[in-house]
């Protein structure tokens, strides 16, 4: 049997534009959370959880209204955190570690070692867990599926309120089942990553 992880980050975050580090949904977000719980409505979810930060939160306390199954717990398991060094990384991303405390990066470490040993578990029934959190956490997971370099989880960005399902099975291989779905957004409304004409 299976046990699927629906992995959805946050909403967009009002004024996240001005480099505020914490916040409310805007507008927009609240509008990304309703399209998202729409999506979810269906599935039978046997666990939700989201990160404490606000913008999680908030996006959780939407999709909540919409979806069956437990109601959302808070888990600091899944904090917005820079999870791991960039020892082995390319030199491209010299500038982005070095603008990151080492405690920091040691603290985001030992947060993601603990959620992977917390969610990537296995079951003999079906299992169904939602989880609201943030870009890195789940490029973290996605990485940690595919069993890239640590580092790569750089090169796995998703857009706000898009959704990423795994699937952790007991016997066969695990599989990436979706990566950052934004298909119940219109195109307008994706925000959160970089689109270029020519993808």
């Amino acid at each position: 049997m299976s046990h699927f992880l629906y992995l959805v980050r946050h909403g967009e975050q009002e004024n996240a534009e001005h480099g505020i580090a914490e916040g409310p949904l805007s507008e927009r977000g609240r509008a990304q959370a309703h399209a998202i719980g729409r999506k979810l409505a269906r599935v039978p979810f046997t666990r939700a959880l989201t990160s404490p930060l606000e913008r999680a939160v908030d996006t959780a306390a939407i999709i909540d209204t919409y979806t069956q199954g437990p109601s959302f717990e808070q888990s600091n398991l899944l904090f917005d955190c820079v999870p791991s060094s960039g020892e082995s990384a390319p030199a491209h991303y010299d500038s982005f570690f070095s603008g990151v405390e080492q405690a920091d990066i040691e603290a985001g470490q030992a947060q993601m070692n603990d959620a992977i040993t917390t969610f990537f578990t296995r079951s003999r029934e079906d299992e169904h867990t939602l989880l609201v959190t943030h870009n890195f956490v789940i490029g973290y997971f996605v990485r940690e599926l595919l069993g890239l370099p640590e580092w790569n989880w750089l090169t796995l960005s998703t857009g706000n309120t898009a959704l990423t399902v795994l699937r952790l099975r007991s016997v066969r291989p695990d599989e990436l089942k979706l990566f950052g779905d934004l298909s119940h957004l219109e195109p307008q409304d994706r925000t959160g990553i970089n689109w270029y004409a020519d993808v």
